[in-house]
């Protein structure tokens, strides 16, 4: 049986550090009225929701409460964040097995209950989860994509606003395939306000491209890991870039965000999910957008992909 929608809606499975956090962002932002949260062990959701619940007096009031899967069948938008975290000196590849079954353990009741709105995969490895999910639901593979390297790319910005001491929010770069190891940045079509790259740096007094550009990539692909060996873990940047992604979503803003698609003849490849730029909007994802690459690029986005194909096809979906 179909539930009709409802776009004020928006469900969380998996109420750890990542999902908490991008509960608390999505209260602090209003998007919606009424945010499940559901958790394996449904105290943990009942504290989160008090909590939360607590600090909402300051903002709008909404309905924030601990539930199970018959309480998100009419979300406009399911997050899962649930899975074991990822720990110091370990990749998000070396989680997947576990965190698949996991999932295996969570799409099918999600999918059983003819379920019609988004799935948004933010649990590591993002890809081969949301690859996963896709293949697990049965839905159509605009409505199942992942957070994908919205983060990375963020983080990309980010650093190289702090490179040339100018306002991240000019430059405009993406990070595409894999969240993780095998990312690549594409500096061919990166610019500050539409100044090319090379030519902004030589304005700012950088004339090193090359080995600026490698510490930067380096940088960023190793962000998580240092921040885990700091912390532990990471959860305030992938709440944010979910929330960005949300919003996107339910505005229908039709934003371009590199968030991971499954492709189908796209860039050349079929049946795998990894990230490149995509109109999203309220029916998820609206187009997948060609993005042209240097030659040294496409040769590292097909590594990427065959990388993580070849992970998922591991799994024996």
């Amino acid at each position: 049986m179909s539930h009709a929608i409802d776009n004020r809606k928006i469900a969380i499975i998996g109420t750890g550090m990542v999902g908490s956090t991008i509960a608390y962002t999505l209260m602090e932002q209003g998007l919606f009225s009424e945010i499940v949260l559901v958790n394996a062990h449904r105290e943990r959701a009942e504290g989160e929701a008090m909590d939360i619940n607590h600090a909402m007096t300051f903002l709008s009031p909404m309905n924030i409460y601990a539930g199970d899967y018959d309480d998100i069948v009419d979300a406009s938008i399911i997050i899962v964040t649930a899975g074991a975290g990822q720990k110091v000196g370990e990749t998000r590849l070396d989680l997947v097995r576990k965190n698949a079954a996991i999932l295996g353990g969570i799409i099918p009741e999600i999918a059983r209950r003819d379920y019609q709105g988004i799935l948004l995969i933010v649990s590591n490895p993002v890809d081969i989860l949301t690859h996963v999910a896709l293949k697990l639901s049965g839905f159509s593979r605009c409505r199942v994509f992942g957070s994908g390297t919205v983060l990375d790319t963020a983080r990309l910005k980010y650093l190289i606003g702090e490179h040339l001491d100018v306002d991240y929010r000019g430059v405009q770069s993406y990070i595409i395939g894999e969240h993780g190891d095998s990312e690549i940045p594409v500096w061919s079509s990166t610019c500050v306000s539409g100044i090319p790259l090379n030519t902004f740096c030589e304005l700012r007094g950088f004339h090193e491209h090359q080995a600026s550009m490698q510490r930067l990539a380096q940088s960023v692909k190793n962000s998580a890991y240092e921040i885990i060996k700091r912390k532990k873990a990471t959860y305030y940047g992938i709440a944010m870039a979910v929330r960005y992604i949300c919003a996107a979503i339910v505005r229908n803003e039709r934003s371009v965000l590199p968030v991971s698609c499954h492709l189908e003849g796209e860039y050349g490849l079929r049946d795998v999910t990894l990230s490149v730029p995509a109109i999203v909007g309220c029916s998820g994802i609206q187009k997948i957008l060609p993005l042209a690459l240097d030659r040294e690029e496409s040769a590292a986005f097909a590594e990427s992909a065959r990388i993580l194909k070849e992970t998922a096809a591991s799994l024996e979906l």
